[in-house]
């Protein structure tokens, strides 16, 4: 914002919250008013600048993961690189089937289209139908935005608000920490014929989902 889009660097900080606030990221505001740039050299720029080495494996949450009888799916409004590199240092890396994030929203080669992205509900209505979740309602997010579980509710899915104990609008459950999720939800262990689920978790940097 500074090096290339020449904006002040005392109006930054207030900025990039404030965009972030209004339309999910602060790349995504950026375009909104009316900044050229391309994405891929944003997402390097950005991304390449954070300490994931910080990261460690978590075999608490990776065990959970993969007793979990049902098709997990990431979610993020970050770009490939990031989210496969944030899954590898916390060793998680192989339990999803995949990863919807920037460019599966935003396939087009033009940088100066308008983004597509968390917490629009459009962009909750683009992932369901990429994930080919057949049924919202049997589908679990879990998320520790409350914009995010607002409009994840909007459209039809369950919820789980991630980073306190207390419900936010929208929330069916909510889990002070995401490793409580077995004692708070255990039909997620459950491997019924007749009612099969269809979650979406995220934690932290990285959202997923999950679908039986």
């Amino acid at each position: 914002m500074l090096n290339q889009l020449g904006i002040e660097e005392s109006e930054v900080p207030k900025l990039c919250l404030d965009l972030y606030k209004e339309y999910g990221t602060t790349m995504a505001g950026l375009k909104v008013m009316g900044y050229e740039f391309d994405n891929d050299e944003f997402h390097e720029y950005v991304h390449g600048r954070l300490p994931y080495e910080k990261l460690k494996p978590d075999p608490l949450l990776r065990n959970l993961l993969l007793s979990m009888p049902h098709r997990k799916i990431i979610f993020t409004n970050a770009d490939k690189a990031h989210a496969t590199r944030a899954l590898n240092r916390l060793g998680l890396d192989d339990c999803f089937e995949g990863i919807i994030c920037f460019e599966t929203l935003n396939p087009s080669s033009d940088s100066n289209t308008q983004i597509l992205c968390k917490p629009s509900v459009e962009a909750f209505e683009a992932a369901i139908r990429i994930a080919d979740i057949v049924d919202p309602r049997k589908t679990i997010f879990f998320d520790d935005s409350i914009r995010n579980i607002a409009s994840a509710k909007a459209t039809g899915l369950k919820t789980v608000f991630v980073g306190d104990s207390v419900l936010v609008p929208g929330a069916d459950y909510a889990l002070s920490s995401i490793h409580n999720i077995k004692e708070a939800i255990p039909d997620l262990w459950e491997d019924t014929k007749d009612e099969k689920l269809e979650p979406i978790v995220q934690q932290a940097a990285v959202a997923t989902m999950v679908n039986a």
